[in-house]
């Protein structure tokens, strides 16, 4: 015979909030299980790929009569694993398994090497409890490689790392030359730091990019828009607006309005930067930037400075995205030190090979490189 539940109302409210709180618990759990079983495979299919690699390499360049059969080891190789394990191990992926050993080899010990591939021991992934050699999925470090510059290849593997980037994400990021954007907006010892930290925001300089671009927004610059068509497509595209402007950012307002001595004023858009703590205000400007736009930028800062922020918030930053910037008038217009920052924006993904080069000249000149 089944006895009857008898609970008292306040019964049933502490059972349930226990039977929430196992549920909780239970999802929380598996949700944690299923990352670290996503982590290990991933870390597994690096080790392998990286094994495979370095053995491929090590047969073509073992003598110099085998180095003139290097492209029939990877084919017969690629035969071989075929026949017994199916798809998946193509000539073009044991090409990329010897780049990436080529590109990663210093990330892995002699003895996890021997631990893992020789001695086929899991022990060798008790060496990585503190600090894992590969931290993204294969998708990622195929495209990291096509990055034949290695500071710019160690960036991107840092903020794909950090930012928990998507593959297309990534890819993105690189087309629109993230790099050497941030790189020309920054003096020669903030780019060797990108390259071993990745983009570090502790001032307002670190979150300005140039120029910044909005290919996303399907805008042509051949067709004419407004002020007011360019902010309508990034709210229409915030997200990925979001994305471009880079880390920390909240949306809270467009247009603005704030009235002073009986006047309104309107600012485009404002955002909330969590890692600086302060407002940055952005005006969009579609023509060439004049000293006016500057001046009033100024004013809008000064009044957030003053009657917005909070004491323990720090100074509003205010950014001009505009068609055309003059750096000469940026400088002659405002003080020195100031937090505002002009930015041109483009509708286009940038020509790669120019700011690749731009940033090569630029380099030279602060290293008196030749």
């Amino acid at each position: 015979m089944i006895k009857e539940l008898n609970v008292t109302h306040d019964g049933y409210e502490e059972v349930s909030d226990r039977i929430e709180m196992l549920c909780k618990n239970s999802i929380e759990l598996i949700q944690y299980a299923r990352q670290i079983v996503a982590k290990q495979v991933n870390l597994v299919q690096l080790m392998t790929y990286y094994s495979i690699g370095r053995w491929i390499v090590e047969e073509q360049q073992n003598g110099e009569s085998r180095a003139k059969y290097g492209k029939q080891v990877i084919q017969r190789l690629s035969e071989a694993l075929t026949r017994q394990f199916g798809r998946g191990f193509s000539s073009d992926t044991l090409e990329n398994a010897r780049k990436f050993y080529l590109n990663y080899k210093d990330r892995i010990s002699e003895t996890v090497f021997r631990k893992f591939a020789v001695q086929k021991t899991e022990t060798a992934f008790r060496e990585f409890q503190d600090d894992e050699p590969f931290t993204l999925p294969w998708s990622h470090y195929l495209l990291l490689m096509r990055i034949k510059n290695e500071a710019e290849r160690s960036f991107y593997e840092i903020e794909a790392t950090k930012s928990a980037w998507s593959i297309r994400v990534l890819q993105r990021q690189y087309n629109s030359s993230l790099y050497e954007r941030l790189a020309l907006s920054r003096d020669k010892n903030e780019v060797m730091r990108l390259a071993s930290e990745g983009l570090v925001i502790t001032k307002a300089n670190d979150i300005v990019k140039q120029p910044t671009v909005l290919e996303f927004l399907g805008l042509e610059e051949r067709t004419s828009y407004s002020e007011s068509d360019l902010e309508t497509a990034i709210i229409d595209k915030l997200q990925k607006f979001l994305l471009e402007l880079g880390k920390g950012y909240l949306f809270e307002a467009r247009q603005k309005r704030f009235t002073f001595d009986e006047d309104n004023y309107y600012v485009d858009l404002v955002f909330y930067n969590r890692l600086l703590r302060c407002y940055v205000l952005i005006d969009l400007k579609i023509d060439k930037l004049t000293h006016q736009d500057l001046g009033q930028m100024q004013m809008y800062v000064n009044y957030y400075d003053r009657y917005q922020k909070l004491p323990e918030e720090n100074p509003t930053i205010g950014i001009l995205l505009c068609k055309e910037k003059n750096d000469a008038l940026v400088e002659i217009t405002l003080p020195e030190n100031s937090n505002i920052f002009a930015s041109e924006y483009d509708l286009y993904l940038p020509d790669k090979k120019m700011l690749q080069k731009k940033l090569k000249e630029w380099i030279e000149e602060e290293t008196g490189e030749e």
